[in-house]
């Protein structure tokens, strides 16, 4: 239930806080001081698509604030939990900004959130309905939602399992149906794909094969050049390849070494650098023995290794090109190919088992479908039976409501089934679907009628009303303000209206005054009691807030409502 609701800089409405509470709540107003926007604010608190020309001229942003009276657990409290918000003592804050520009924010316990969360909570916590909800009761989409609504429970429990056998059956029999068609070109598929495969497993690439082959051959091409530098380094370190008793390195490093030995008594600050000169020795001595198995190592055919190499290399290149960018790519491409082909290979023995799921899921949707229809059929009778008991207080007394369950459709998410509401207004008249036989204030009142019946059986936090009394009146709208009344004391109910024979039975009434500086408009909200509300009463019935008659039927209005309420 909302406790409160704040509008600020929302259409043609300054500021406002509209104190709502407990029962039937009527807002009522004259004509464009803003009414509309307290549903269309109601509307943004349960998430609906924000509109920047709603925010008020001259404003930056439009504000709503709501407060809502929720249990601290349940379903709501543990969804504003996961939002990071919190229930706190039972209230639950939700708000939301329009910006001029068109930018909305959400905040649901006094955290942001995403805007769809609201219309999470929307659900769980209010049914509005406008004008263009009544159009939609006209769709069979919302007829056969009514029906369900009413039936409750037990029709929950067979749709959530005919759901679950549906779903089975339309994803298996969709996959059946694929294999099938491309049968002959899976078929193809696997032979091209055998094929790639075989071409792969022959050359069996390794994981970085490429960079080791690039190596390789950089190698081979420069191995007359390797040979040559590798055979002057070591003559150089190793005097036994150089001519005319030319020093190598290694006799110059021995002779620097025996210079200082000889003097080295003299001087212990030599020894450090006599060490290290021996070290030399034997560093350099190691580089030649290295140097002279280098190039004994060195391929004598390394012209024919290269050979071999270029057109491993070749193959690679090959394959990359066929099958990615890169080595990696062809090595997955093995490993995904392989895996795909298991799956076409499988798919004589996949499309048998597929038959078997299809005919047996087959089976079980028309089984459970069966039980929907039965369930539905049993429920029409008694939606019917009891909405035209509604709309014989409603001013209706002749007419007569029929729910018909036609069952003999394909089946689909919500079974086989289309629901039609039918009206018949008057006795000899044939019953006609309310789609083309019901007038807009016959409309009303079914919709009305239908919602009075399913809270007893589907109970809803809050009802909002817009304009719910369109084209009826006299005693027709009497009617409909008992029937709100009834309707509150289940649930919250906000009505906004135009007439006094719906108002008088509000037990809060709100009124939109309108106000202006002779440039812009600027509405507010009043609570009115006692004579102010008797001077509303007497606007909506005469036009003047101040008139005789019209306050004397107002009066009179407020006791009828006063002793049908008792």
């Amino acid at each position: 239930m909302i406790e409160e609701l704040g509008i600020r800089d929302l259409g043609v409405i300054a500021e406002a806080t509209l104190p709502l509470g407990r029962g039937f709540t009527a807002v009522t107003g004259e004509t464009g001081a803003g009414k509309t926007m307290v549903v269309t604010a109601l509307g943004l608190l349960l998430g609906a698509r924000a509109d920047a020309g709603a925010v008020r001229s001259g404003a930056k942003q439009a504000w709503v604030e709501g407060r809502w009276l929720v249990p601290d657990e349940g379903a709501i409290a543990d969804r504003v939990a996961e939002t990071g918000g919190d229930v706190e003592g039972g209230e639950l804050l939700l708000g939301r900004s329009v910006s001029a520009e068109g930018r909305s924010r959400a905040i649901v316990g006094g955290r942001s959130a995403p805007v769809g969360v609201l219309s999470e909570l929307g659900e769980e916590l209010v049914v509005v309905h406008g004008q263009a909800d009544q159009q939609r009761l006209r769709s069979v989409l919302a007829q056969r939602e009514a029906l369900d609504r009413f039936a409750g429970a037990p029709l929950q429990e067979a749709v959530s399992r005919y759901r679950e056998a549906f779903t089975a059956w339309r994803a298996d029999s969709a996959e059946l149906e694929l294999l099938r068609t491309a049968h002959d070109t899976r078929v193809r598929e696997a032979e091209e794909l055998r094929e790639a495969l075989d071409e792969v497993e022959a050359a069996d690439p390794q994981p970085g094969e490429d960079v080791e082959l690039a190596e390789r051959a950089d190698r081979l091409s420069n191995l007359e050049e390797l040979r040559a530098a590798a055979a002057q380094a070591k003559a150089l370190i190793s005097a036994e390849d150089l001519g005319d008793g030319a020093p190598d390195a290694i006799a110059l490093v021995d002779s620097a070494r025996r210079h200082l030995d000889r003097v080295i008594d003299h001087d212990a600050a030599l020894s450090p650098v006599a060490e290290a000169l021996q070290s030399a020795g034997f560093l350099l001595a190691d580089a030649a023995t290295e140097l002279s198995g280098y190039l004994t190592g060195l391929d004598a055919d390394g012209g024919r290794e290269l050979e071999v190499v270029q057109e491993r290399r070749a193959l690679l290149t090959s394959l990359v090109r066929r099958h990615g960018t890169s080595l990696d790519d062809v090595l997955e491409f093995r490993r995904g190919g392989g895996l795909r082909l298991i799956e076409l290979d499988g798919d004589d023995e996949r499309i048998e088992g597929l038959e078997a799921s299809v005919e047996r899921l087959t089976i079980e949707v028309d089984r459970l479908a069966a039980r929907l229809s039965e369930l539905r059929t049993e429920a029409a009778a008694r939606l019917a039976e009891a909405v035209t008991s509604e709309l014989g207080a409603l001013a209706m007394p002749d007419a007569r409501l029929s729910v018909v369950v036609d069952p003999h459709h394909e089946p689909a998410a919500h079974g086989r089934d289309q629901v039609s509401i039918l009206l018949q207004p008057h006795p000899g008249t044939e019953p006609r679907p309310v789609a083309r036989g019901a007038s807009g204030g016959e409309l009303s009142r079914v919709m009305l009628a239908i919602e009075v019946v399913i809270a007893g059986s589907d109970p809803v936090p809050t009802f909002v009303f817009d304009e719910v009394d369109a084209g009826v009146g006299g005693a027709a709208a009497i009617e409909i303000g008992r029937r709100l009344a009834r309707l509150a004391e289940q649930s919250q109910v906000i009505v906004v209206t135009h007439l006094a024979q719906v108002a008088a039975f509000a037990t809060n009434h709100l009124s939109v005054v309108k106000g202006t500086d002779g440039q812009v408009t600027s509405s507010s909200v009043r609570q009115l009691e006692g004579a102010e509300r008797e001077a509303e009463m007497a606007r909506l019935l005469s036009g003047l807030s101040d008139s005789a008659s019209g306050l004397a039927h107002a009066r009179e209005l407020l006791e009828i409502a006063a002793d049908r309420a008792a």
